[in-house]
C-alpha cells in the first residue's frame, strides 16, 4: 500500500485483506461469549504483558498454515468474509445474468480466472505484443513512449502517479507523481548487507532470471539480464527518499509548471509524456523531484538495450500472476523467501481477492445487499458520534494547548466526513469487457477502466463521495485532503463489532478503530491539514512546538521495543500510527464511559466492564506472523507489530492501571508523570 501512504491516507492495518488462516472455529467460539478466555495465558500477569495475557495460550498453540504468512483476528474475519464473497461470486457465475450486468461481470471474471487449463495453454502469449513493442524501441524517446502506453493500462512501470486532491487547494484534483521503478519492497533493500536482506536479494535476482528463461532466453543470458535489471533498479533506488522521509507531507508537495519540468528534464519529456497518458494540464505535483531528475539522467546515460531489458522484466513480472502456472510458481518462489509463506493459496482464494481488486464496487454491491444491514450502519454511526463527543471533551481538557488552537481543532473534528459501510454512489463498470475465456484481457480491461476513471479527475472539482476502499475490505482509513473517516462494511463484524455484544466489547473493538482514525486527523501528518483538507499551518506556534515534543516521546518509546534479536520497531516510521493507537484507545474509553455499562460495575463472565473493554482491545490485535513477514513489515509498514499496538498505548493509559491493579513492580508500569498523553 505504499502509494496509499504517499497520498496521505492513514489506514488501520496494512494488508488485512491479503491473508487468511484456518482459525474460523476459534473465532466462532469467541463470538458466543465475546471474550475468548481459552486464549488467555494465566502464567502472564496483565501488567507484565497484556497482549500475551489475553492471547498467549493461543499464540503458543497456533501453527500458521503453510499457505499463510500469519494467523489472528484479522485472518479469522477475512476467512469468514472470503467464504461469503466466494458464495456471492459463484452464485453470480451460475446465474446466467444479463450481459453487462454486475452479476455477469463478477461471475465471468472469476470464471475466467479459475480456468487454469486455458490460462496454462496460453502460456505467456498474452504479453507477446508488449514484448514486441519493447523490442522495437530505438532510443530514450521510445522508452518513454512505451512507459506512457503502459501507464494508460494503469501500470506504474517506471514511476507511480495518482490523481487526487491538491493538498493546498483541496477542492480541486491534480496529477501527482511519486518515486518508483524498483521491484523490491523498499529502497533500503538495495543497500542493506545483513543476511536476511541478502537472501531476499538473491531470490529476487533468481526470479528475474527465471522470467527471462520462461520466455526462451538461455540461462547465461538470463542471469546477465538479471544483473542488468538489478543494477538499474539500484540506481533508481539511490534517488528514492526513505520511508521515514516520505512521511513529511510538506517535502512531498512540489507543484511545478509542466513547461518548467520539461526544460529541467528534456529527455524525460513531460510535455510529450503527459498527453500520451491522456493528461491535459499545465501543472503537476512532483512528490520526489530528485527521483525524476535521476530518471532523466539515466535515460541519457544507460544504454537503450539495458532499458529494454528492464522493461521486459517488469512487463513479465507485472503479468506473471495472470499467466501460466510456471510464471505463477516462479513468482511464488521469490515470495516464499520474502514473506515466509510456504505454500501458494488455493486458486479460488486468489481469484476472490482479484475480483475484489478489479471489480470491487460491483462485488461490493452484491456483498452489502446480503451481509450488511442498515441497523448495523445506524449503530455504527451512533458509536462514531459518541466518540466525537468524547474527543471534543478531551480537546477541551488538554493542558498543553491554547484555547485558540483548541477551537480550531474542534472545528476540524466536527467537520469530519463520516462514511460507513459502502458508498452512496457506486462506480460504473459499463465500459469493462469481461470474457470467460480471456483472463489476462479481462484484467487489462479493468485496468484501463480504472485509469480512465482516475485520469478524468485532473483539473476537476473533488468528488468527496468516492471511496478509497471496497465495501468488503477489513480495514478503515482517514484521508486528510477529504478530512474523512471511512469504515467499510467488512470491518464491521466481530471481533471489532457485533450488534449483540455489550458496549465494552464494541467500544474496545470498533470504538478503538474509530478513535484511531479520528486521531489520524491530529497525528504528526494529519495535524498539518486544516478542516477543509488543505495543508496549512493552523496551529499556534507554541502549541505545535509542544505537539512535536510529545510526538518525539512516542518515537523514543517505540524505538525501544524489540521485535527480533537486535531488530527494533522503527519509531519514526510508525509515529503516526502509534499516535493514533494511543489516542484511539483513550477516546474510545471516554466514549464508553458515557454509556450505561461504562458507568456500571456489573461483571460479565467474571470481568468488570472496564476489564472487558481492555480485553476486547487485546483480542482484536491477536496475531502471529512469520519471522520473514515480521522483518518485511518492520522495513516497510508504518504500523507497529500487534503486541506493541496493545501494550504501547496501555502502558501510557491510567484507567488500564486501575482496571487490572497494575503495580510499580510490573513490567509495563510507567510512572504516571511519565505516561505519554497527547490527545
Amino acid at each position: 500500500m505504499k502509494p496509499t501512504n504517499w497520498l496521505g491516507v492513514s489506514c488501520l492495518a496494512v494488508a488485512s485483506m491479503l491473508a487468511s488462516c484456518g482459525q474460523q472455529k476459534d473465532g466462532e467460539a469467541a463470538k458466543k461469549s465475546f471474550i475468548a478466555t481459552e486464549n488467555f495465558d494465566s502464567s502472564v500477569k496483565p501488567g507484565d504483558n497484556f497482549f500475551l495475557f489475553v492471547n498467549g495460550k493461543w499464540i503458543k498453540s497456533t501453527e500458521i498454515p503453510a499457505t499463510e504468512t500469519g494467523a489472528g483476528s484479522f485472518n479469522d474475519l477475512y476467512n469468514r468474509t472470503k467464504a461469503n464473497l466466494k458464495g456471492i461470486i459463484e452464485d453470480a457465475a451460475k446465474s446466467n445474468a444479463a450481459a453487462g450486468s454486475i452479476e455477469q461481470k463478477v461471475g465471468d471474471f472469476y470464471t475466467a480466472g479459475m480456468d487454469s487449463a486455458t490460462i496454462d495453454k496460453r502460456g505467456y502469449e498474452p504479453v507477446k505484443p508488449y514484448l514486441a513493442k519493447i523490442d522495437a524501441i530505438k532510443d530514450a524517446k521510445g522508452v518513454m513512449a512505451y512507459v506512457a502506453e503502459d501507464q494508460v493500462e494503469n501500470k506504474n512501470t517506471l514511476f507511480a502517479q495518482g490523481f487526487n486532491a491538491d493538498e493546498k487547494n483541496s477542492s480541486m484534483n491534480i496529477a501527482i507523481y511519486y518515486q518508483g521503478g524498483i521491484g523490491l519492497p523498499d529502497r533500503d533493500y538495495y543497500f542493506k548487507t545483513d543476511s536476511a536482506t541478502a537472501k531476499v536479494i538473491k531470490a529476487y535476482q533468481t526470479y528475474i532470471a527465471k522470467l527471462f528463461e520462461l520466455t526462451g532466453t538461455d540461462a547465461a543470458t538470463a542471469a546477465k539480464n538479471a544483473q542488468t535489471v538489478y543494477a538499474l533498479e539500484k540506481q533508481l533506488a539511490g534517488a528514492h527518499r526513505t520511508n521515514v522521509e516520505l512521511r513529511d507531507p510538506k517535502s512531498n508537495y512540489n507543484k511545478f509548471a509542466v513547461a518548467d519540468l520539461d526544460k529541467q528534464m528534456p529527455t524525460f519529456g513531460w510535455k510529450t509524456l503527459l498527453p500520451a497518458m491522456m493528461i491535459n494540464t499545465d501543472s503537476v505535483n512532483v512528490g520526489q523531484p530528485a527521483f525524476y531528475k535521476k530518471v532523466d539522467e539515466l535515460l541519457k546515460s544507460v544504454p537503450v538495450e539495458d532499458w529494454k531489458t528492464y522493461l521486459r522484466f517488469h512487463k513479465l513480472a507485472d503479468a506473471a500472476s495472470a499467466l501460466s502456472s510456471n510464471f505463477v510458481d516462479a513468482r511464488f518462489e521469490y515470495t516464499k523467501v520474502l514473506s515466509g509463506q510456504r505454500k501458494i493459496k488455493a486458486r479460488w482464494e486468489r481469484m476472490v481477492q482479484n475480483t475484489d481488486g478489479n471489480l470491487g464496487e460491483a462485488l461490493g454491491q452484491l456483498y452489502v445487499k446480503k451481509y450488511f444491514t442498515e441497523d448495523a450502519k445506524k449503530r455504527m454511526l451512533d458509536l462514531v458520534n459518541n466518540l466525537e463527543k468524547a474527543f471534543e471533551t478531551r480537546i477541551s481538557s488538554l493542558d498543553w494547548m491554547s484555547d485558540s488552537t483548541k477551537a480550531k481543532a474542534k472545528d476540524k473534528l466536527h467537520a469530519f466526513l463520516k462514511k460507513i459501510g459502502y458508498p452512496d454512489k457506486w462506480r460504473d463498470y459499463s465500459k469493462v469487457a469481461i470474457d470467460k475465456g480471456k483472463y489476462f484481457e479481462n484484467l487489462v480491461s479493468c485496468a484501463k477502466n480504472e485509469y480512465a476513471y482516475q485520469v478524468a479527475k485532473v483539473g476537476k472539482p473533488v468528488d468527496k463521495t468516492e471511496w478509497g476502499m471496497t465495501p468488503p475490505t477489513i480495514n478503515a482509513y482517514y484521508n486528510p485532503t477529504f478530512n474523512e473517516i471511512v469504515f467499510p462494511a467488512g470491518i464491521l463484524q466481530f471481533p471489532f463489532f457485533d450488534p449483540n455484544a455489550d458496549d465494552a466489547i464494541n467500544y474496545g473493538g470498533i470504538g478503538m478503530v474509530i478513535g484511531h482514525e479520528m486521531t489520524h486527523g491530529f497525528d504528526d501528518q494529519g495535524a498539518q491539514y486544516d478542516k477543509e483538507g488543505n495543508m496549512r499551518d493552523w496551529w499556534g506556534k507554541d502549541d505545535y512546538t509542544k505537539f512535536k515534543a510529545k510526538s518525539k516521546q512516542v518515537i523514543d518509546l517505540y524505538n525501544g521495543f524489540t521485535v527480533q534479536d537486535s531488530v527494533h520497531v522503527n519509531g519514526a516510521l510508525t509515529t503516526g500510527e502509534n499516535i493514533a493507537d494511543i489516542g484511539g484507545i483513550a477516546i474510545a474509553y471516554d466514549a464508553f464511559k458515557l454509556t450505561k455499562q461504562g458507568q456500571d460495575t456489573t461483571k460479565i463472565d467474571g470481568f468488570t466492564p472496564d476489564q472487558r473493554f481492555f480485553i476486547s482491545l487485546g483480542q482484536i490485535w491477536r496475531d502471529k506472523i512469520k519471522p520473514e513477514t515480521e522483518l518485511l513489515y518492520i522495513n516497510t509498514d508504518p504500523h507497529s507489530p500487534a503486541m506493541y499496538r496493545v501494550n504501547g498505548p496501555l502502558m501510557n493509559f491510567t484507567p488500564f492501571y486501575k482496571a487490572f491493579n497494575i503495580q510499580p513492580t510490573d513490567k509495563m508500569f510507567v510512572a504516571e508523570d511519565k505516561r505519554i498523553k497527547i490527545w
